[in-house]
């Protein structure tokens, strides 16, 4: 693996975390923030990707005692981190922030007749004989936020609009390429899938989501100037923490007595399944659903006799039964990463990338107050101002 792959990993860390808010909506006078329902969405998406992970890092057996009090507190506070010692993914949950700025989240139809054909009064469902009618399953649904929605759905064709106007588009590949940087956040496909369930997304959704975070920022780009001096200024205040130890990558199959570990070590060497034997044998709660996997980890996250013997293994190399305070292990290291020192040159990219999310996300609530200024809008769920109110405005303005 490349030495930069971690480093990677880190800049789609704090460039995310710059995104996370980037085209929050204003809480002035459209109210058009995002609604509670959303937030709530987010977070049950990441506290269920990342507890997941932080739950199997402080189980994981092979770690130090501070060490699994870290991945547990990091798991709580900051959503984790990949595997053992691997990359964090508190800049994660950006991803469903972004997406979610112009999501409906309800199933609102706000224009009657509201579900198709058949009267208004038509009932939906009865109980006991009495009817539900559609028009009382609308009204209920307005209440219940359709006018968060409907503002909603007023932004995203305010933006579409404007779009058109400039001749921005969204292609094919400008959607792929938004998913690729969501999927660098996670650390499998299978995380990656589990964090969309959990959130009540699917790729197509989460993708048609996304045209709208694009077309905001394929606008707003060309007003942002990110200059070298703001770059290197960047570098020299952030470049310790760019920087990323000698990590390894080691499954690992725990057993209590040697007698069983000896065993387990024939069976491989006449060519079994390490993931498989894991799956079935081992006793870590932490990484035998993965097949042993612990994930990447750097020297002093684990017990001094497992450290030891993974970091002496070369690349697939299965070593011998190790004993540790946690009962007997048979280590395979599967991947390896040097040492990273950054430089200007090598993060030049990432950091404007960065830089630019950032004076992006201060334009944009600005921008959307503007256009939505400037629109005739009518919207029959806002609610109408009085003779007497509008006249006062008016005698106010002039």
């Amino acid at each position: 693996m490349d030495n930069k792959d971690s480093q990677s990993k880190k800049n789609a860390e704090n460039e995310l975390a710059a995104n996370e808010e980037r085209f929050t909506l204003d809480k002035g006078e459209h109210d058009q923030s995002l609604s509670g329902q959303t937030a709530e969405n987010d977070n049950e998406l990441y506290s269920h990707a990342d507890s997941d992970r932080a739950d199997n890092e402080s189980e994981a057996y092979p770690y130090e005692d501070e060490e699994r009090e870290e991945a547990q507190q990091s798991g709580s506070n900051q959503g984790g981190s990949g595997g053992a010692g691997g990359t964090s993914s508190g800049g994660g949950k950006v991803w469903i922030a972004i997406s979610a700025i112009l999501a409906v989240l309800l199933v609102v139809v706000l224009i009657k007749p509201p579900f198709g054909g058949g009267g208004s009064n038509e009932a939906v469902a009865t109980v006991n004989g009495s009817d539900i009618s559609k028009d009382q399953l609308y009204d209920a649904l307005v209440k219940a936020g359709g006018k968060q929605t409907l503002d909603q759905l007023i932004t995203e064709e305010l933006i579409a609009q404007e779009a058109k106007a400039q001749n921005v588009t969204v292609t094919d590949a400008d959607i792929d390429a938004e998913i690729a940087d969501i999927k660098k956040n996670f650390n499998s496909d299978a995380e990656f899938d589990n964090a969309l369930t959990q959130a009540g997304y699917t790729l197509e959704s989460l993708k048609e989501d996304s045209k709208t975070n694009i077309l905001v920022r394929k606008i707003l780009e060309p007003q942002a100037n990110i200059t070298d001096e703001a770059i290197s200024e960047y570098f020299e205040a952030n470049k310790e923490s760019m920087a990323t130890p000698e990590q390894i990558q080691a499954s690992h199959i725990l057993v209590a007595t040697k007698e069983e570990a000896d065993t387990i070590l024939a069976e491989l060497k006449q060519g079994a399944d390490f993931a498989t034997i894991a799956k079935e044998k081992s006793t870590d709660p932490g990484s035998k659903d993965n097949g042993g996997d612990l994930g990447f980890f750097g020297k002093g996250a684990m017990v001094a006799e497992f450290e030891n013997a993974a970091f002496a293994l070369k690349v697939n190399e299965i070593s011998d039964v190790v004993q540790t305070e946690h009962g007997f292990h048979i280590i395979k290291k599967t991947a390896e990463k040097a040492a990273y020192t950054p430089t200007l040159e090598s993060e030049k990219e990432n950091i404007k990338k960065q830089l630019l999310a950032t004076k992006v996300q201060e334009l944009s609530a600005t921008w959307i107050t503007e256009i939505h200024d400037k629109a005739k809008i009518t919207n029959t769920l806002e609610p109408s101002p009085s003779p007497s109110a509008a006249t006062e405005t008016e005698e106010t303005a002039e």
